[in-house]
């Protein structure tokens, strides 16, 4: 079993800034993929910002040039970096991991922008 602790989310302006931090319990140097989902209420889960196994990273073009995704790998932890935020970026932001073909989530952290 894979947990997933995830922490940074709260309240900002239209324009401010957070970090999201996601600690993996397990090595993050061999799995699948791994980053970081959100889903606002009544809407579906998107993705935000994702590192796969082929070494790329990719990003919802909602966030292009706002959000960036770092590692940690000693830490075994991912980051993302929200920039620029805007009222549309309000949402449950859930960390998630793909390894051995399962696909795990964290338990979610709620970020909230002020309009």
């Amino acid at each position: 079993q894979v947990q997933l602790v995830e922490s940074g989310g709260g309240l900002v302006q239209t324009g401010g800034s957070l970090r999201l931090s996601c600690a993996a319990s397990v090595s993050i140097t061999s799995i699948n993929a791994m980053g970081w989902y959100r889903q606002a209420p009544g809407k579906q889960r998107e993705l935000v910002a994702r590192f796969t196994s082929g070494g790329t990273t990719n990003y919802a073009d909602s966030v292009k040039g706002r959000f960036t995704l770092s590692r940690d790998n000693a830490e075994n932890t991912v980051y993302l970096q929200m920039n620029s935020l805007k009222a549309e970026d309000t949402a449950v932001y859930y960390c998630n991991l793909i390894v051995a073909y399962h696909n795990y989530w964290g338990q979610g952290t709620q970020v909230t922008v002020s309009s």
